[in-house]
């Protein structure tokens, strides 16, 4: 045994609910936290056999939005590595958090379901080496440990690295802390991303190293059925921007066969990277057609100096998105028909705008929702419904974040072009489009022939719409706020109508008037887990086996 003796932190977090604050194990979902430890060592970088005692035993506080406090004290397994030959460990490993008590009642989770929150945002690289407890991991910079060639570090010269480019996201910590709350085992794991360098000039955080980690790390949890606490068959991914795009496509991509070379060369578990649910905010995903789509969605609207963007280029990207979305003959959700370029205004009206105002209106005072309506006229306010337009809303967001090409750049310099970058080459175009239209001296007529196969690897569309994937999640909890215009809104409802159409579990939903990377209701997404994964819980967080 090899633990040590508790300290107190404190931490607080202010977190956004819905009307009717979800519970679960009679705790209200949707808090603020503090913190306190007790340690131990995690298993050796080489082994992939977890070891039930090299834990540190720590004290949380979680506090409920009607401001009661909730002592949680759990074991904390830090940086373990989860594949045989890692590149880096730094970014290779991962974090376990079991409840063991919640407000002095006992807790067993050997069986409770497995959050498994990502800290991915911008596709860049993740660590959860230096955290001191749940929550505490996220995006890195740093020197990273076991890189090749020796020394390496997170280049500060790649496109987006200081945090220009669909840099924000990760996981958000009050989906863990509420999960360990609500007696919940959670994983959270690190991964390589797109500005790892070596000291040879290589970038080896490139796709598909994100899904690659996050597969053998889901892998590593599952061939350690029994040992690791929770429920192995009841892991439920979560994450943020390109973390959410992760989470999707790890949701999607279960178990297929397309990554098995590059896990066998990181020498992941011999197991299932499958996984139950999937939790996906604001997901920048689709990345071969999200230029095409968000022109469609945002190519009328502005920039923030009021300049307009090039419309020869928007508007040649809108045909490129009517021919896609055309192509994928997805039908709506609610009986809604097939989705295209003429109609997709209104699917998103209907189904998700309107539903989003009509509820933030719904849960304001009187006074408040007069206020806002004065100051919003373009909505009409009827037995207790909103309506607007198309036109209006896109007026009423106001201006978009992004040029054009929005992830394509001509000049290389979005952080999606480091994405795709290889070798020692920081950055590459990955559509043809781009690549015509180059302005940083290219001669190439063709994209590298690799690239196809990177975007394949990339893409949950491809497991959902092209071929769909029987070793999916079937469940799925998608959100993005309508004011987010780091991306297009057709992104996530996409993911949503493809898995719809497969016969999925879907619970998708957009908050109004928010931005990029936001969660006003993460007490509903632990409920849902409940849900969806059969886990009961006695009051007190006690779990009922």
């Amino acid at each position: 045994m090899k633990h040590r003796a508790v300290k107190r932190r404190s931490v607080v977090l202010g977190l956004g609910a819905t009307a009717g604050v979800a519970a679960v194990g009679g705790i209200a979902l949707s808090a603020q936290a503090s913190g306190g430890t007790s340690t131990s060592s995690s298993s050796d970088a080489g082994s992939l056999a977890f070891d039930p005692d090299a834990y540190t035993k720590l004290t949380t506080t979680v506090t409920d939005t009607a401001g009661a406090e909730h002592a949680v004290t759990y074991h904390f397994w830090k940086a373990i590595t989860y594949v045989a030959k890692p590149v880096d460990a730094t970014y290779q490993s991962l974090n376990v958090s079991v409840p063991v008590e919640i407000d002095g009642t006992a807790v067993d989770a050997s069986n409770a379901p497995i959050l498994f929150a990502n800290s991915v945002g911008g596709y860049m690289p993740s660590s959860v080496a230096d955290a001191t407890g749940i929550g505490a991991g996220g995006m890195g910079g740093g020197a990273p440990s076991g890189a090749p060639s020796a020394s390496a570090s997170a280049s500060t010269s790649a496109p987006g690295a200081n945090g220009n480019t669909n840099a924000t996201g990760g996981a958000l910590s009050s989906n863990q802390l509420l999960a360990l709350a609500a007696g919940y085992v959670v994983v959270e794991p690190g991964a390589r991303g797109r500005t790892l360098k070596n000291s040879a000039g290589e970038y080896y955080g490139v796709a598909p190293a994100a899904i690659v980690d996050l597969k053998a790390a889901v892998r590593y949890v599952r061939a350690n059925k029994g040992v690791i606490p929770g429920d192995t068959d009841r892991i439920v991914s979560a994450g943020t921007s390109a973390g959410g795009a992760l989470s999707s496509l790890l949701g999607a991509s279960g178990d297929s066969p397309l990554y098995a070379k590059y896990l066998e060369e990181l020498g992941a578990a011999d197991a299932s990277d499958a996984i139950f649910a999937t939790g996906a905010w604001c997901p920048i995903t689709d990345l071969e057609h999200a230029d095409g789509s968000y022109e469609w969605n945002w190519g009328g609207n502005a920039l923030s100096t009021g300049k307009q963007v090039d419309q020869t280029v928007s508007k040649a990207l809108r045909s490129q998105f009517a021919e896609y979305q055309a192509g994928l003959k997805l039908k709506g959700l609610n009986g809604f028909g097939t989705l295209n370029a003429r109609n997709y205004d209104e699917y998103l009206v209907k189904q998700y705008l309107e539903p989003s105002a009509t509820t933030y209106l719904a849960a304001l005072s009187d006074t408040a929702r007069e206020t806002y309506l004065a100051a919003n006229t373009f909505i009409t306010w009827k037995n207790g419904r909103a309506g607007f337009s198309w036109a209006d809303f896109l007026t009423h967001v106001g201006a978009r974040k992004k040029n054009t090409p929005a992830f394509d750049a001509f000049d290389l310099s979005a952080g999606e072009n480091n994405e795709f970058g290889k070798g020692t080459v920081i950055s590459r175009h990955f559509t043809a489009y781009s690549l015509k239209n180059d302005t940083t001296g290219l001669t190439a007529k063709r994209l590298d022939s690799d690239i196809p196969e990177m975007l394949r690897l990339m893409n949950p569309m491809y497991f959902l719409a092209d071929k769909p994937n029987e070793g999916r999640s079937k469940h799925w909890w998608i959100r993005l706020g309508t004011k987010d215009s780091d991306t297009s809104l057709t992104v996530s409802a996409n993911i949503a109508a493809a898995a719809n159409g497969l016969g999925d579990d879907v619970d998708h939903l957009y908050y109004w008037d928010q931005g990029h990377g936001a969660n006003t209701d993460p007490g509903d997404f632990i409920a849902w887990i409940a849900k969806v994964t059969g886990h009961k819980a006695k009051a007190g967080g006690k779990v009922k086996k």
